[in-house]
């Protein structure tokens, strides 16, 4: 699978890359006779990034706070690896979280150093896996928000995973915390769906958050998901529709 990392605007030199590298590392469980679907995994790895900076764990005095600060004081990178029968029992016995799609598992857990990966981690697969859906996927559930992603990309299962997850924590920022209270309560319910070609510019200058890759790995720099709000949970932006 892949790396992603969350980007501001130019200039390419970035202020944040002074400071010490940290990552946070995912893991999908892909059993060989029944890998999830693709838009399952991505949903369920936006929600395992969710789940982790609302655990309170990560925040105030809690045991995962210092490295969650260190990592979004530098860039925000994610990488997602891959794992099976004994290596997923080994990684699922590390600090951290799993997260539960409709077939899908990712186990979150906090962030470490750019170089400093638990050996139980380092290990596992980061390319190779692909994923796909046995059917379309439907039509976004009314009421949830939806991260839109850029039907002009060729990107691996991992990578849009990752690009899933940094939407999921821009919405995160963006909410108080009356909002991020009913949006955890919901499950932290939301849509992962790759956009029509023809709406991708509309979504872009709509207002909504947008996921700028840095371009390290598999693609060139640029947008990658736009944040649409919903009705119910996460009100942010919405596309401004006729």
């Amino acid at each position: 699978m892949s790396s992603a990392e969350i980007s501001p605007e130019p200039p390419s030199v970035d202020p944040r890359d002074n400071a010490p590298q940290f990552v946070l590392p995912l893991v999908v469980r892909l059993e060989k006779t029944a890998p999830p679907a693709r838009t399952d995994a991505l949903e369920t790895a936006a929600r395992a990034v969710l789940t982790l900076l609302s655990d309170d764990r990560a925040a105030g005095d809690g045991e995962w706070a210092e490295a969650v600060r260190d990592w979004e004081d530098a860039r925000i990178r994610k990488v997602v690896r891959r794992a099976r029968g004994a290596e997923w029992r080994k990684a699922s016995a590390l600090p951290g979280i799993t997260v539960t799609g409709t077939a899908a598992e990712v186990r979150v857990f906090p962030p470490v150093p750019l170089d400093g990966w638990p050996k139980e981690l380092i290990k596992l697969q980061v390319s190779g896996t692909e994923l796909d859906d046995p059917v379309a996927p439907a039509p976004p559930a009314p009421g949830r928000p939806v991260l839109w992603i850029n039907p002009g990309l060729e990107m691996s299962a991992g990578k849009t995973m990752a690009q899933a997850g940094h939407g999921a924590q821009l919405a995160w920022w963006a909410l108080d915390e009356t909002e991020r209270k009913a949006w955890r309560e919901s499950g932290f319910a939301l849509s992962v769906r790759t956009a029509d070609p023809g709406r991708w510019a509309e979504l872009t200058s709509s207002g909504l958050p947008v996921v700028r890759d840095a371009g390290f790995t598999e693609i060139a720099p640029g947008p990658t998901v736009a944040v649409e709000g919903g009705s119910r949970f996460c009100p942010l932006p919405r596309e401004r529709r006729p």
